[in-house]
Parts: structure tokens; C-alpha cells; sequence
């Protein structure tokens, strides 16, 4: 476990693979934080992506793997951003992986 600090002052819990310690925990300024850890600045691209993965979780209790999300993506948002090209811009290496830790979801159970 690492503890994450906000500008506001509060702390957060990571667990070993830098994944929120407790989903109830996430807010806005958290994923900008955690962004601010993979030198990422979140575009309004960025947001949308990690909206639809926190509603993709609502739905379905779990992180999605990445064709899942791209689909899921491309029926919510359009084949602009719902695209693995795309998403890998966003998110570069893994975007379901990445994505899913800046919504503060769980690791998908398929990413290393």
C-alpha cells in the first residue's frame, strides 16, 4: 500500500499496482491526481472516457477489458472516441488499465 496526497490535504490508499484501495473514495480531484502520477493532463476526451467507465462498473459490477470498453465506448460516445487508436492516445500502454485506475475502478481482471 502507498498513500496518494491531494491538494486538498486528504490522503488516499493505493494498492500494490496503484489502483484506489477503496472505489468510494474517487472523486474528480483524485483521478487528476492519480493522472498527475502517469503525466497526464485530462482532456475533456479523458474525462469522458473515465465517466463512461465508472458507468460501465454501475452496470456490470467490473472493470471492462479493453474490446469491451472500446465497444462500450463506441455505442456511448461514438467510433471517434470509442476506437483502440484512439484510446490508446489517451491512455498510452494499457487504456483499460489506465483508464480503470484514473476511474478509481478495480484492475481489470485480464491486464497485467
Amino acid at each position: 500500500m502507498s498513500i496518494l496526497l491531494l491538494a486538498d490535504g486528504s490522503q488516499l490508499a493505493l494498492d500494490k499496482d496503484g489502483f484506489l484501495a477503496d472505489f468510494n473514495q474517487w472523486s474528480e480531484p483524485a483521478a487528476q491526481a492519480l493522472a498527475a502520477l502517469e503525466n497526464l493532463t485530462l482532456s475533456d476526451a479523458h474525462w469522458q472516457v473515465i465517466h463512461l467507465q465508472r458507468q460501465f462498473y454501475a452496470e456490470f459490477q467490473l472493470a471492462p477489458a479493453m474490446r469491451p470498453l472500446v465497444k462500450y465506448i463506441a455505442q456511448h460516445a461514438g467510433s471517434e472516441l470509442g476506437n483502440s487508436l484512439r484510446l490508446n492516445q489517451l491512455f498510452p500502454g494499457s487504456p483499460a488499465k489506465l483508464s480503470a485506475r484514473l476511474a478509481g475502478l478495480p484492475k481489470p481482471n485480464n491486464c497485467l
